[in-house]
């Protein structure tokens, strides 16, 4: 531990133009590139302002809640948004409420659920 505070130490006696010499001679030795702490800190205020904000919801479930009168017909549906065999589809069809897709986008989830509620299910999207 006192080798290190040494080192503290003779690296705290360093001027700037030696420090940027320094970093730019490790940059070369390692094969790496030191990034600045400034835009970090300006990043890490502005993820802080951002979480305060209610972000935007982008990744949605298809949670199929009623199958409806047309059981077949959804069974299809589902088979073709998923790439689930017959057994799997039915089964899942057969469970509702269950969830028929995870985590996409508002568009498919969207065209998942028209296609679905088209055949007579009642989807809802969360």
């Amino acid at each position: 531990m006192a080798e290190l505070e040494k080192l503290v130490e003779e690296l705290s006696e360093l001027t700037i133009l030696e420090a940027a010499e320094l970093k730019t001679m490790l940059e070369e030795k390692w094969g790496v590139t030191a990034a600045s702490g400034m835009p970090m800190m300006v990043a890490a205020a502005a993820n802080g302002d951002a979480a305060e904000e209610e972000e935007e919801q982008t990744e949605f479930d298809v949670v199929l809640a009623d199958i409806g009168p047309k059981k077949i017909n959804v069974i299809k549906a589902v088979r073709a948004l998923t790439s689930l065999g017959l057994r799997e589809a039915k089964e899942l069809v057969e469970s509702a409420p269950s969830t028929v897709l995870e985590q996409i986008s508002k568009e498919a989830a969207g065209d998942a659920k028209s296609k679905l509620e088209a055949e007579g299910a009642k989807v809802e999207l969360k």
